[in-house]
Parts: C-alpha cells; sequence; structure tokens
C-alpha cells in the first residue's frame, strides 16, 4: 500500500480536466481560475477547461460541481457567498457542509467603498452623517443577494449605527454600471474593478477593506484608519472537488494548487487582480474554514434578519 501514491500520480491525470467557475468571465473567480489552468496544463500535460456556469448567485454552477463524478477530474471554485446562502435562501440543491471535497483556500480579497464621482460624499464621515439624517434613502448595489458586497455593505451598516438600502443586482457588473450613472448610491466594488475605475475618473473611493492600504490605492484609508473598529472581512476564494473524490487525488490537486501559488510571477498577476495569495494550507485547513464561515454567515444573516430583496 505505500506505493500507491506513486502509482496514481503515474497513471492520473490521462484525459482532461475541468474547473467550473460559479460567474461570468471576466469575474475574480474566473480570472483565478484561468490563471490556473494555464500552468496545470503544463504541469499535468492535459487540457484543463475553464468552464463558466453562473447563475443563482452561484449555486448552479456549484451544483454542477456536486453532481459531478468524483473521480477528480472535475473541480470548481467556491467561495465566500457559498457560505451564506443556505441561511439566507432556506435552501440551495446541495449541502454545502457535505457535497463537497475542499482541496485548497487559495486567496484572499478586498473591497473599495465607492461612490459615483458626482457624489456629494467625499469621505467616509460624509457618509455615516448623511446616512443618519436619511435611514434607508441612501442605497448601496451588489452583484446579488448573499453576496460579498451585500455582507460588507451589512457588515458597515451594523459596524456604523447606519441603514442603507440594499439593492442588488444580476452580477456585480451590472452594479457597477448603476453605480458610475449615479443609480445607487456606495457599492463595495472588488479591488480589480474599482482601482481601474478609479483611475479613470468614473469612481471615487472613500476606503478600502483591507487591513492596510492597497499599493494601488496608496492615498485611500481603510476602514479602520476612519474609525470603523471590528471590520475584519475578506473574500475568499478556493478549489473544491465533489464529495467521495479519492484523498490522493485532492492530494494532488492541493499539491499542485499551492505549488502554482507559490510561484512569484502568479504572485505578481493576482495581486494586479486586487487578490492577495493565501499561502500553502491543505484540505483540512480549507475544510475547517469553510464550516466555520457557515457557522458565521448563518449567525449573522439571521441575527441581521437578511431580506432576500429583488432588483
Amino acid at each position: 500500500m505505500a506505493t500507491l501514491p506513486n502509482v496514481w500520480a503515474q497513471d492520473w491525470p490521462t484525459k482532461p480536466l475541468r474547473i467550473v467557475v460559479p460567474l461570468p468571465p471576466g469575474s475574480p473567480p474566473d480570472s483565478l481560475a484561468r490563471i490556473l489552468a494555464d500552468r496545470l496544463q503544463i504541469a499535468w500535460k492535459q487540457p484543463v477547461v475553464v468552464e463558466n456556469k453562473p447563475g443563482a448567485t452561484g449555486m448552479i454552477g456549484l451544483d454542477a460541481v456536486a453532481r459531478s463524478a468524483p473521480d477528480g477530474y472535475t473541480v470548481g471554485v467556491m467561495f465566500l457567498t457559498h457560505t451564506v446562502l443556505p441561511a439566507m435562501f432556506g435552501k440551495v440543491p446541495y449541502d454545502t457542509a457535505t457535497a463537497f471535497a475542499p482541496i485548497a483556500n487559495l486567496v484572499w480579497l478586498y473591497n473599495v467603498l465607492a461612490v459615483p464621482p458626482s457624489s456629494p460624499l467625499h469621505s467616509v464621515a460624509d457618509l455615516i452623517t448623511l446616512a443618519r439624517q436619511k435611514p434607508n434613502e441612501l442605497s448601496y448595489g451588489s452583484g446579488g443577494n448573499g453576496s460579498p458586497a451585500h455582507l460588507i455593505g451589512a457588515s458597515f451598516c451594523k459596524l456604523s449605527g447606519i441603514k442603507l438600502l440594499h439593492v442588488p443586482f444580476q452580477g456585480p457588473a451590472a452594479a457597477v454600471q448603476s453605480l458610475m450613472s449615479g443609480d445607487i448610491s456606495a457599492m463595495f466594488a472588488t479591488t480589480s474593478t474599482a482601482v481601474q475605475m478609479v483611475r479613470a475618473g468614473k469612481l471615487r473611493a472613500l476606503a478600502v477593506t483591507s487591513p492596510e492600504r492597497l499599493p494601488a490605492l496608496a492615498d485611500v484609508p481603510t476602514l479602520t484608519e476612519v474609525g470603523i473598529r471590528g471590520f475584519e472581512m475578506k473574500e475568499w476564494e478556493g478549489i473544491v472537488a465533489p464529495t467521495g473524490t479519492p484523498a490522493e487525488r485532492v492530494a494532488a490537486w492541493n499539491t499542485e494548487l499551492n505549488r502554482i501559488m507559490a510561484l512569484p510571477g502568479i504572485r505578481e498577476r493576482i495581486g494586479e487582480l486586487g487578490m492577495t495569495a493565501a499561502g500553502a494550507n491543505t484540505p483540512a485547513q480549507f475544510t475547517s474554514l469553510v464550516g466555520s464561515e457557515l457557522q458565521h454567515w448563518t449567525q449573522f444573516v439571521h441575527s441581521e434578519n437578511l431580506q432576500v430583496n429583488k432588483s
């Protein structure tokens, strides 16, 4: 039995592999998956196909992973939203806690609190002051119910003691477009999108959610700097396989993903996308993260009575 892992390594993979992305092309999970696929094809000498299956705030794509054969040839990108959906919607087509074999958490992502360039708001203090004067009159957009921008906005409201109206859209791109046109008051946009728009003068950045200032937006303060204490939320994206996938193949994916993510060139590329490498981690550690996030967001959704608003 001691030679089993070596035998598996020699005999696998022998056909194309698939990475399912539950969001559209151009989204952060899609960009990450394509970076990985390029490197995996070189290492494993087999095609690695990135398949986009967007819809239902990421449920459709992850359901496709759960229903795939547990043979190691299909994996998918799981992200923070997937640990929120069960509590928010009451039912999802799979059991998030048991339907998957977590392989590795790959990146952390941060967001930028942004407003339209024509907005009278020039600081977080301005936003909080006006929101207290006009509860639920100011709005914040997101890519959908349970999306990171939704959760960050709800957490921000709780910590700052204000009430903003949540406006969900069919994906973050639509929300950003609405923000630029001034149809909504603010949004916690992904760093990769916000940096480009801020530099082009299409958005104004008020703060970033990262623990330290972002090099790409060095003049924009962190939420902690402007007095929002206790804000520790950060997005994450990792790779999962269907439950029942042999441990040897989960380990093979984990080893190769950790190797790729440690490459200097890869760290630079994901940095340009507003991502930070999570560092080498094990399937057990990622399983623990998913479990703790499920517990945390279930409690948060219930305590804050988050509603599934329709756009």
